[in-house]
């Protein structure tokens, strides 16, 4: 039986949003997805998390449902505005961010900026890029010419290359979704991989939380964790050895097994 409930939209920080809700007991967990994952595309993450709580998945503007306009403002900034707004108009407390990649520093910068409202960080490889340091390992043409392609209208199996270990089903919903991605969003939240400074982010936190690497992924080192262990000791630090950035989506059990040993809970 799914444990999908509905979607609905807020009005925060000045745009609309778009959230998917699942389980709807339990403590109250904000799904936070990367630069080219519309909220649909958790799903298979959010079904099993909401045996234990009540989840809820964002679009983020100019992704998915959500507001989305030439000129938008599609900043690190702006996006950790809309969660900080939304918690405030919802009225939430105790909430527990759950951001992969773009969305684990859009929880950062959240919780380094105002973490009144938030628990429980879980950051799942976040890009450490940033001003001077190395890049971002994925260039930004793959999201590109992707998104371009999905704009004329792509198969699952012309996708295949982009990302040769998922499913069919999580081929199909990218396929169907991922034009819903507006490139000029996606180029804005790429530059911010580089010229936003997280780890200065990071030094500020106090939010108790996990941080996820991937043990194949490339985009968090040893001697990253090493830095983020001193600037941000409240994070304890776990790894999924097979898996390449796209955790759930490399090494569904192993994401889970490993989120689930960190929350105490049981994600079969």
């Amino acid at each position: 039986m799914s444990s999908f409930l509905h979607g609905y939209h807020v009005r925060a920080n000045g745009v609309r949003l778009h959230l998917l809700r699942y389980g709807g007991q339990g403590p109250r967990m904000l799904l936070l997805p990367g630069i080219t994952s519309p909220a649909v595309t958790w799903g298979f993450v959010a079904g099993r998390l909401a045996r234990h709580f009540d989840v809820h998945v964002l679009d983020f503007r100019g992704r998915g449902l959500s507001s989305s306009a030439p000129g938008m403002d599609a900043s690190l900034d702006a996006m950790a505005a809309d969660v900080l707004d939304l918690m405030e108009v919802q009225g939430w407390s105790s909430v527990t961010l759950l951001g992969h990649s773009m969305g684990a520093r859009v929880a950062i910068r959240a919780a380094a900026r105002d973490a009144g409202r938030i628990g429980r960080l879980l950051l799942v490889d976040p890009p450490v890029s940033g001003p001077g340091r190395r890049a971002y390992p994925v260039p930004l043409p793959w999201y590109v010419d992707s998104i371009r392609m999905a704009v004329h209208g792509i198969t699952a199996d012309a996708l295949r290359p982009y990302a040769p270990s998922w499913t069919d089903e999580q081929l199909q919903l990218r396929a169907e979704w991922l034009h819903t991605c507006s490139e000029e969003a996606v180029i804005q939240a790429h530059a911010g991989f580089h010229d936003d400074d997280i780890h200065a982010d990071l030094a500020k936190l106090q939010t108790p939380g996990l941080l996820m690497t991937a043990g194949q992924g490339g985009v968090v080192l040893a001697e990253d964790l090493a830095e983020i262990g001193a600037l941000a000791p409240c994070l304890q630090q776990c790894t999924v050895p097979g898996a390449g950035h796209m955790i759930p989506w490399d090494d569904e059990e192993g994401f889970h097994r490993v989120l689930g040993a960190y929350l105490k809970v049981d994600l079969p």
